[in-house]
């Protein structure tokens, strides 16, 4: 049994930047409150949350990890969430299960492309936020330039909740015991400014304040200042060294009285139903419920099978329960329930609202599923989470023939793990394509695929996924004749197609009268339609965002078969592509670039070089920048190079989809000319 009650859990996500020292942090709390005997290395690769192979050589966290400590009664709950771009589906994927996110910066580098994002993400979400400012002795660092730098980022809503004292060595409290020298500002004002903020949130507390000109209690501002968190109006900016200690002690204490317990945060975007038919559903942190848990991550070991770990928003789930997972009628038994602490799993007797547990070698359970114990919560789902659009792809095959299977096995595999991590196969050049966030995403996904499933792969760049569409108004006519003794074929088909908006997709319209073409022959016709949409018309891609109109034909009593129809409808449907002022589309992205300031105009004349285009730039700190910008992706195919070349090594990029554009006319001659059409 627990010996902790649902009111003293606290789950906090450690998300920021790469290099901003979440792991380091993660490992000094486990060790100042005793789930460790000492604090682990990330150089070494002896820490809790960095046990992989591919995490221990590049010396930072891929995967997020769950590890706890309890503390005066108090149960904490600490993700730790890998802090490159590449891993954003991962670290993403670990807000459900949190009602605090702790946005962790580098004193001495400032905020960073990752440090916006989750900042953004978090608000999104509805979840509360706090922000750390660690390594806060490390030399030459401006603190008070940081913390102005942090309210302009992110709004005056960011107030310190405590202060570095003078040598940094040390915090001095700012809420509960204001009293002491700091490093920079007024402990006192800084006091002042957190009670002015919490007070605005009630207005007979507000009205207390002013009528008593005195300062309220800690206990008087304990519910104001949770709904101050839950409304996004205060975000307590907290100081730390992971390495020296300092501030570790105060910062638990904020996690424990001033951060969220689970029936304190927001409620979970819950629906249930679909569609029209959704609505919302509340999650109810009460042991004696029905169970509501949310899987946030699933995770493939070689020796414990699929580990899928969760956070219970409702009921109680013991070893031998008995659960559903979705809309599922087949039941699964635990067997075991574990608590996570980095890779290892601890057997827990039950697990109550708030906590985070895992259960092993279920087969069907999947990331985002909902599991419950009883049909009466079929049908309720999550909120999508809305991850970035994976764009870097490398077309692969197996190197030895014969693996095609294990290969299959694998990519199932790892796109359950990873929610950004993709496999497509083009059934026009028969590859099979994986996509990821950028290069290191997907050389680590390879790197897997050799290690852990022995299936070694020859990549190549892919082809770039254009499309086809229209541009103006046509008809299309074909009668489709073939006589061979016996019975004929015979089919005649009249339509028009028309463009939509970019986006709407395709539309087939029936508007056949008078049994010109029998109702159970025109799926035939528009069977023959979908075929010539998939192997395009003009140079082989898909076409996409078009209206056909089937309105005339004519059919023979007896030679009339579904294949003269799909032969006919698709014939005519080409003739009528043909006329309609037919182009290829191209996918256009948005590209996100960090760099160095002395590398800003070399790498905007390289995006205008590639016909693409800076729309924006942003100055971080300490003479990096990020510029946004738009290209066209066939153009970015080896732009990691050309930027590590540009940049020394030190820029970096993410993209995702932005909108398909037409293709310069040389080039959709080129790609016209390439086409050949398969005889049908």
């Amino acid at each position: 049994m627990p010996g902790y009650t649902t009111e003293n859990i606290r789950n906090i996500a450690l998300l920021g930047h790469s290099g901003s020292g979440k792991t380091t942090l993660a490992e000094a709390l486990l060790h100042r409150f005793g789930a460790i005997e000492a604090p682990g290395s990330v150089e070494k690769g002896t820490t809790v949350s960095d046990s992989s192979p591919q995490e221990k050589t590049l010396g930072h966290s891929i995967d997020s990890a769950v590890a706890s400590f309890d503390s005066g009664g108090f149960h904490i709950n600490i993700i730790d969430t890998p802090g490159f771009l590449d891993f954003l589906g991962r670290t993403k994927s670990v807000l459900p299960a949190v009602e605090t996110i702790a946005v962790v910066v580098n004193a001495q580098v400032g905020i960073e492309p990752m440090t916006r994002r989750v900042m953004n993400y978090a608000a999104e979400r509805r979840l509360c936020r706090m922000i750390i400012v660690n390594q806060i002795d490390a030399p030459g660092v401006d603190l008070a330039d940081l913390m102005d730098h942090l309210r302009e980022s992110f709004g005056a809503e960011c107030l310190p909740i405590n202060l570095p004292a003078p040598g940094h060595d040390s915090v001095v409290d700012c809420f509960f015991n204001p009293d002491g020298d700091s490093a920079f500002s007024s402990v006192a004002e800084a006091h002042t400014a957190i009670i002015d903020q919490v007070v605005e949130v009630d207005e007979d507390l507000m009205a207390l304040y002013l009528e008593q000109g005195q300062d309220l209690s800690p206990d008087q501002l304990h519910e104001p200042f949770e709904k101050a968190l839950r409304e996004g109006h205060l975000v307590p900016v907290a100081f730390v060294s992971a390495a020296t200690g300092a501030g570790l002690d105060a910062l638990q204490k904020l996690f424990e009285e001033l951060m969220p317990n689970p029936l304190e945060g927001n409620p979970r975007p819950f629906v249930k139903g679909w569609d029209e038919a959704a609505a919302p559903f509340t999650a109810v942190p009460d042991p004696d419920r029905h169970v509501v848990a949310h899987v946030f991550k699933v995770a493939m070991d070689p020796f414990m099978g699929k580990v899928a770990t969760f956070r219970i928003h409702q009921g109680t789930i013991t070893p031998n329960s008995q659960m559903f997972i979705g809309d599922g009628r087949k039941p699964f038994k635990a067997g075991h329930l574990y608590r996570p602490f980095g890779k290892e799993l601890r057997e827990m007797e039950r697990g109550i609202p708030g906590d985070i547990c895992a259960v092993t070698k279920v087969d069907d359970i999947h990331f985002d599923a909902v599991l419950h114990d009883s049909h009466d919560e079929d049908l309720i789902h999550l909120k999508p989470l809305d991850f970035p659009e994976p764009m870097y792809g490398l077309a692969i095959e197996p190197t030895r023939r014969g693996d095609e299977q294990k290969l299959s096995d694998a990519l199932h595999k790892l796109s359950e793990e990873d929610p950004c991590f993709r496999v497509e196969h083009n059934s026009v050049t028969n590859e099979t394509v994986i996509r990821g966030l950028g290069e290191l995403h997907l050389r680590i996904a390879l790197e897997r695929m050799r290690d852990r499933f022995n299936v070694e792969v020859d990549t190549r760049p892919p082809r770039i996924a254009y499309r086809e569409t229209i541009t103006a108004a046509s008809e299309g006519h074909y009668r489709h004749k073939k006589q061979t003794g016996g019975a004929g074929q015979f089919g005649e088909v009249f339509l028009r197609v028309r463009p939509l908006e970019r986006g709407e997709g395709f539309r087939f319209v029936n508007a056949v009268v008078g049994g010109a073409i029998p109702t159970n022959l025109i799926p035939a016709v528009e069977k023959g339609i979908r075929q010539a949409l998939e192997s395009g018309i003009i140079a082989g891609y898909a076409l996409h965002d078009l209206e056909v109109t089937v309105y005339d034909g004519k059919y023979h009593p007896v030679d009339s078969k579904e294949v003269a129809f799909v032969t006919a409808g698709k014939k005519a449907f080409q003739e009528a592509v043909k006329q309609a002022r037919p182009v290829v589309l191209e996918p256009m992205v948005n590209i996100h670039i960090t760099t160095p300031d002395s590398a800003i105009g070399a790498i905007a004349g390289g995006l205008s070089s590639k016909r693409g285009r800076v729309n924006s730039t942003d100055t971080i700190s300490d003479g990096q920048a990020v510029i946004h910008g738009m290209a066209p992706l066939a153009e970015l195919g080896d732009y990691q190079t050309e930027l590590k070349s540009v940049t020394g090594g030190q820029g970096s990029y993410t993209m995702e989809l932005s909108h398909y554009d037409p293709v310069p006319f040389d080039i959709q001659q080129r790609l016209m000319a390439e086409f050949q059409p398969q005889d049908d």
